[in-house]
């Protein structure tokens, strides 16, 4: 297949392309590579996965996902498309919803057109656990349960990306999965993230900030299993589904931080902040679907994740 990958030189689309390219699709990359401050480090994750340069199926093109005219000339080209692009990150939607909007939602609603036109019908759309809000009770999060109250504006522009890509099935008969990932961690994971700041905070033996008591819950999921759970997504699109991809097994964020001491091999030291605005008190994947329709479940454990990434970290300096 040829694939067009939006958000490719990202820390999942560079994982991805990886993967497609190793397994012999073609592949066309759409990102921003913004802001500047970030394009550095976008190109040396593409020049890990060996996607810059050589006589490799790949065409990198550095676009905006809201130019209609660009997306006209390179859906034409391809069989499918997975939906990475967006801006991520609950704090920074905060500070800067209509930016969120306009890239998550907007982007997205001119992609689906764009697909509409050119023809291309099949679609991957890479959305969040963060649409199921402040969830209350015990157990996993299930796709079917209601999705209607987002705890912040990157939350609502996925949810309301899911909703655009089910008028797009409905409407012009696009198939869609929806995949909903629990917090991806592993190499090259955007250096703000709470795994990767602990651990360089921990391999510089400084302290790390811990928001609120400690008790959130969270399910994290290694990027091997999510770039396996998108490929068999991709492998089976048919008709609209919503599905988890999630490592179904939370832990505590003080259970994470004594994990991430154990990995790096030293004592962790903390310091104790306030919970954030915009943070949900659990996540928990209820993978049942993505068993059943896709084959798929995850194979990395969080300690041999962490122990990965650990040593990605090291070679970076």
């Amino acid at each position: 297949m040829r694939i067009l990958l939006t958000g490719g030189a990202g820390f999942i689309g560079s994982h991805l392309g990886g993967a497609l390219v190793r397994r012999g699709d073609q592949l066309v990359i759409l990102d921003h590579f913004l802001p500047l401050a970030e394009t550095a480090r976008k190109e040396h994750q593409l020049r890990e996965e060996d996607l810059l340069g050589g006589d490799l199926p790949v065409e990198i093109v550095r676009g905006d996902l809201r130019d209609a005219a660009l997306l006209a000339r390179l859906l034409p080209s391809v069989d499918a498309v997975v939906h990475l692009a967006a801006l991520a990150g609950v704090r920074d939607s905060l500070a800067d919803p209509l930016l969120y909007e306009s890239v998550n939602v907007h982007g997205t609603l001119v992609l689906l057109q764009a697909m509409r036109e050119a023809g291309c019908r099949k679609l991957v759309f890479a959305s969040s656990s963060s649409v199921y809000g402040a969830r209350e009770g015990e157990g996993g999060f299930h796709e079917d349960e209601p999705a209607d109250r987002p705890v912040s504006p990157y939350a609502a522009t996925k949810r309301a990306g899911e909703l655009f890509c089910h008028a797009a099935h409905a409407h012009w008969g696009l198939d869609v999965s929806c995949l909903r990932f629990f917090t991806v961690y592993g190499p090259r994971q955007r250096p703000t993230m709470a795994i990767a700041r602990f651990i360089d905070l921990a391999l510089h033996d400084r302290p790390l900030p811990v928001f609120g008591d400690g008790s959130s819950l969270r399910d994290y999921t290694y990027i091997d299993d999510i770039v396996r759970g998108v490929l068999a997504s991709l492998d089976r699109l048919r008709g609209f589904e919503v599905i988890n991809l999630g490592c179904g097994d939370p832990i505590l964020l003080r259970e994470l931080v004594e994990a991430i001491g154990a990995a790096v091999g030293r004592p962790i030291r903390i310091e104790r902040h306030p919970e954030q605005a915009g943070d949900v008190p659990r996540t928990h994947a209820d993978i049942g679907r993505a068993r059943r329709l896709l084959d798929w479940q995850p194979q990395v454990a969080l300690l041999r994740g962490l122990a990965e990434t650990v040593a990605w970290q090291r070679r970076q300096g």
